[in-house]
């Protein structure tokens, strides 16, 4: 019997992965409407903050990726996220994974992750 590959190595593995979320962070830091959410943050602190983008989208596409941040709740907590911030920021990753040509299937699939975390990042 075949064996069904995980999302993570349908994508390609860790480095398309890096690549396309590292699109999808820079996307969201150029955009104005998402500045709020970078102010007083050094380079270092966005270098890990992007680390952790990666290695928590790996964990959540099946990857062996250990993933050290919090979840998902506790690290949005207090920033009173908007569903119009939250539809913006799906926007950037629909982007991004257009812009390294992800099959359909896989597309829908990240996007379904993500939306899946919506209740727990989305206060307003």
């Amino acid at each position: 019997m075949a064996q069904t590959k995980s999302l993570y190595e349908r994508l390609g593995g860790y480095d398309v992965i890096a690549e396309f979320m590292t699109d999808y962070i820079m996307r969201i830091r150029a955009d104005p409407k998402f500045a709020r959410f970078s102010g007083g943050r050094g380079s270092d602190n966005k270098k890990r903050g992007l680390q952790l983008n990666i290695d928590y989208m790996c964990k959540l596409a099946g990857g062996s990726n250990y993933y050290m941040g919090r979840d998902m709740k506790i690290a949005h907590s207090g920033l009173g996220i908007t569903e119009g911030e939250w539809t913006a920021n799906v926007k950037h990753m629909a982007d991004a994974l257009d812009k390294y040509k992800v099959p359909r299937r896989e597309k829908d699939e990240v996007l379904a992750l993500l939306n899946h975390m919506k209740m727990e990042i989305v206060e307003k």
